[in-house]
C-alpha cells in the first residue's frame, strides 16, 4: 500500500495524495481544468515548479494565471529572456543569479563591459526572443554533469557547491539552444511575456559580500501586456520625483556625508519635523502607559549572549563589535535587553504589571555599502521602541491597545496599513507549545480587532512571532515599517520574575513593539508619500508671509510676532516681485503664503494663498489663526483653509 500525505488548500480542506506526487498532481486532483492551467505552486510560503514533488504534509496553492504569484513566475522567465539575449550578443558572458523582484527582476553578470547605452540593443534581442515563443523545458541532470557545464563559471559552481551539495540532481531550464541553472518555476514559453524593458545598471557583490568579486547587476521589468508596462513606467518616473534623497536636498532636510556612511545628519528643517514626530509619538507612548527611558548605545556585548542577540547578529555580520582590555563591547543593534535589564533590577508583584518601557533608542546594523539608500537603509537608525512586561492573561488587551494605536497613527498620515502575521522560522529558539501559544494570541488579537492579515510562514524573529506593518503609499508602494511582537522566550533566558497572587515567582511575557519603526525609515516614506508637501503640523515652514514692498515689512513682522508666535513663520524681505516671491514660497512646499500689501495693512487683513495656487482676499487675521490652530492641533493631513 501506497503511503499517502495531507495537503491543506486555501480553503482550509484536505486533500489526501500520494507521497511525491507533484504540485501539478495535486491540481488534477482538485480538477482537470485546474491541472491544465497551472503554472506553479505555492508550498508551504515558498513559490515552486509546479513539477516539484510533495514529501511531507503541507498548505499547498495552485497558482495559474489569474494568481497574484503569476507576474512572479513571468518576470522570473524574463530575467531568463535577457541572460539568453545577452549572451546572444555577448557569447563571453558570466552569469550568476536573476531573481524575480517586487518591481520586476535583475540578474548579476560578469565578462562584458556594458553600460547604459547597450540596453537598448539588448532589450531589442529580448523581444525578439519573447516574439520567437520558444518553450521553456525543465531538465533534470546530475551535478558532475553541471560542474561540467558550467566549468568556467565560478559562480554556478557556487551555487552547486552550496544550495545544491546535498542534491545528486539538479533542475535546469532549455529554451531555445539556451539553459540555465534554475529551480524555478517558470511560465510555458517566452511568448507569454507581454512586454519587456530594461531599466538601469549598477554593481553588486557575489553574495552581498563586500570582499567577494563585483559583478554588474542590470534591472529590468516584465509585464503582461504594453498598457500594464507603461503604467508601471510612468509610476516610476512619479517615483523619481518622489526621491526623498532629492526632496531631502531641496528642502534641506537631511544629508549622509562621505565620512558617516549609512548615518544620516538631520539639518534644522528636518530636525523640526523629526521634533514633531517624536512629540506626536511620546504623546501616544503616554495614552498606552509607557514609562520612557534611555539606555547607552555602548555596552559589553556579553549583555546580548543569553537573549541570543549576539549570535543571531554576529553570524550575519550585522554588529559592530570590539575587543578593548580583552572584553568584547559592542554597539547596540537593538533595545530590548536593555530594557530587559532595567525591568530585572526592579521588584514587581501582578499588581504592578504591565510595566512598559520606550524609548527613542538609537541602534546600529553593519548593512553592506551597497545597500545603503538614503534614510531608508541605513546603518544609524532611532526606533521608537516599547517593552511591556505583562502576565498572560494581559496579552490580548496589550495587543489590541497597541494595534487600535498604530492603525490611529497610519490613518493620520493617510497611509494603509497591511497586516502580516510572520510564524516561527527555523532559527526559532523555545518550544513548540510556547510558539503555538504566542502566535495564537497574535493572531487572536487580530481576530478580534476584525483586521485582515496575511501569514508568512518562517519569518518571524528567532524570539517570537511577530505582527509585521507595512505601510501602502501615495503611489501604491509598500513599505515594512513598524512592528508588534510576542516572546515568551527572553524573560526566560533572562530570568524575569513578577510575583503572583499566589507569593510565587512567575515569568512575564515581553512584548516588543514600534510603532513607526525607525525615524530615518518613517521620514524617508512619508517624504515621498507626500512628495515633500507635509501636512502644517509636520512642515518645517507652517507660514510664510510675502509682502509686496519693503514699505509692507514692519507689518509682517508685526502679524509674525503679534498674531503668530506660535507656528513657524517666515518673512520673505527679498527685494522681489510678488510673482517671483509665490513661486519660490511654492518650490520650497510651504503649506500658507500671505500676500500684504498697503489694502491689506489698511484693513489689518492678509490674502491667503496655499501651495495649491488656492487663493482668498480680505481674510482677517484672528480668522486665519484660529484656523491654522485647529488645522496644526488636529494633525490635519492637507491644508483645508481655501476649500
Amino acid at each position: 500500500m501506497s503511503q499517502h500525505i495531507t495537503a491543506v488548500l486555501p480553503d482550509g480542506s484536505e486533500l489526501e495524495v500520494e507521497h511525491r506526487a507533484t504540485v501539478e498532481d495535486v491540481a488534477y486532483e482538485i480538477g482537470p481544468g485546474l491541472g491544465s492551467d497551472t503554472v506553479a505552486g505555492v508550498v508551504d510560503g515558498e513559490l515552486v515548479d509546479k513539477a516539484t514533488e510533495l514529501t511531507d504534509d503541507c498548505e499547498i496553492e495552485i497558482v495559474t494565471e489569474d494568481s497574484d504569484e503569476y507576474l512572479q513566475v513571468l518576470r522570473h522567465t524574463a530575467a531568463h529572456v535577457f541572460a539568453q539575449a545577452l549572451q546572444r550578443l555577448y557569447p563571453e558572458a558570466k552569469l550568476a543569479i536573476g531573481p524575480p523582484t517586487d518591481d520586476g527582476f535583475y540578474y548579476d553578470i560578469t565578462g562584458p563591459d556594458i553600460d547604459e547605452d547597450d540596453l537598448e540593443e539588448i532589450e531589442a534581442e529580448m523581444v525578439d526572443i519573447v516574439e520567437s515563443d520558444y518553450e521553456l523545458d525543465r531538465v533534470v541532470r546530475s551535478r558532475e554533469e553541471a560542474f561540467e557545464i558550467y566549468e568556467e563559471n565560478p559562480y554556478k559552481q557556487d551555487i552547486l557547491d552550496t544550495e545544491a551539495a546535498d542534491e545528486e540532481e539538479v533542475s535546469f531550464y532549455v529554451q531555445d539552444d539556451w539553459q540555465d541553472l534554475c529551480e524555478g518555476p517558470h511560465v510555458e514559453s517566452t511568448g507569454k511575456i507581454g512586454a519587456v524593458d530594461l531599466l538601469e545598471i549598477s554593481a553588486s557583490y557575489w553574495r552581498g559580500d563586500e570582499d567577494n568579486d563585483t559583478l554588474t547587476r542590470v534591472y529590468g521589468t516584465a509585464f503582461e501586456s504594453e498598457a500594464d508596462l507603461e503604467a508601471f513606467l510612468e509610476r516610476r518616473e512619479e517615483a523619481k520625483e518622489r526621491d526623498h534623497r532629492k526632496i531631502g536636498q531641496e528642502m534641506d532636510l537631511f544629508s549622509v556625508p562621505a565620512h558617516s556612511p549609512g548615518c544620516a545628519h538631520f539639518h534644522p528643517p528636518g530636525m523640526t519635523i523629526r521634533r514633531e514626530l517624536e512629540d506626536f509619538i511620546r504623546s501616544k507612548n503616554d495614552d498606552l502607559g509607557y514609562d520612557e527611558v534611555f539606555t547607552p548605545e555602548l555596552n559589553k556585548a556579553e549583555l546580548w549572549k543569553p537573549t541570543g542577540h549576539y549570535d543571531a547578529f554576529k553570524e550575519e555580520g550585522e554588529m559592530f563589535a570590539w575587543e578593548q582590555d580583552d572584553t568584547e563591547y559592542g554597539l547596540k543593534p537593538m533595545n530590548c535587553a536593555n530594557h530587559a535589564h532595567i525591568y530585572s533590577e526592579g521588584q514587581y508583584s501582578y499588581r504592578d504589571l504591565p510595566v512598559r518601557f520606550s524609548e527613542f533608542g538609537t541602534i546600529y546594523r553593519n548593512e553592506q555599502s551597497g545597500e545603503l539608500s538614503g534614510l531608508l537603509r541605513v546603518r544609524g537608525l532611532t526606533q521608537d521602541d516599547g517593552h511591556a512586561f505583562i502576565r498572560r492573561d494581559q496579552i490580548e488587551e496589550e495587543i489590541t491597545s497597541a494595534l487600535e494605536v498604530i492603525e490611529e497613527i497610519y490613518d493620520l498620515f493617510g497611509l494603509e496599513v497591511l497586516y502580516k502575521l510572520e510564524t516561527k522560522g527555523d532559527d526559532a529558539m523555545g518550544s513548540d507549545e510556547i510558539w503555538e501559544e504566542a502566535t495564537d494570541s497574535l493572531r487572536d488579537a487580530m481576530d478580534s480587532l476584525g483586521l485582515e492579515y496575511e501569514i508568512e510562514s518562517g519569518e518571524a524573529a528567532f524570539y517570537g512571532p511577530k505582527i509585521g506593518l507595512d505601510a501602502r503609499d501615495a503611489l501604491g508602494r509598500e513599505w515594512t515599517i513598524g512592528t508588534v511582537q510576542l516572546d515568551f522566550n527572553i524573560p526566560e533566558k533572562l530570568g524575569l520574575t513578577y510575583v503572583g497572587e499566589d507569593n510565587e515567582d512567575h515569568r512575564p511575557v515581553m512584548v516588543h513593539r514600534a510603532l513607526l519603526g525607525s525615524f530615518e525609515r518613517f521620514m524617508g516614506v512619508i517624504i515621498e508619500h507626500f512628495n515633500g508637501n507635509f501636512p502644517t503640523w509636520l512642515a518645517p515652514e507652517q507660514v510664510r508671509i510675502l509682502p509686496v514692498s519693503d514699505d509692507n515689512i514692519p507689518y509682517a513682522k508685526q502679524l509674525q510676532h503679534r498674531y503668530l508666535d506660535d507656528f513657524r513663520v517666515e518673512i520673505e524681505d527679498r527685494s522681489w516681485t510678488v510673482g517671483k516671491k509665490i513661486q519660490q514660497a511654492h518650490d520650497d512646499r510651504v503649506p500658507y503664503m500671505l500676500i500684504i500689501g498697503d489694502d491689506e495693512e489698511e484693513s489689518e487683513t492678509v490674502s491667503v494663498r496655499d501651495r495649491f495656487e488656492n487663493q482668498e482676499k480680505d481674510i482677517p487675521v484672528e480668522e486665519f489663526r484660529a484656523h491654522l490652530e485647529d488645522e496644526v492641533e488636529d494633525k490635519r493631513v492637507e491644508p483645508d483653509f481655501l476649500e
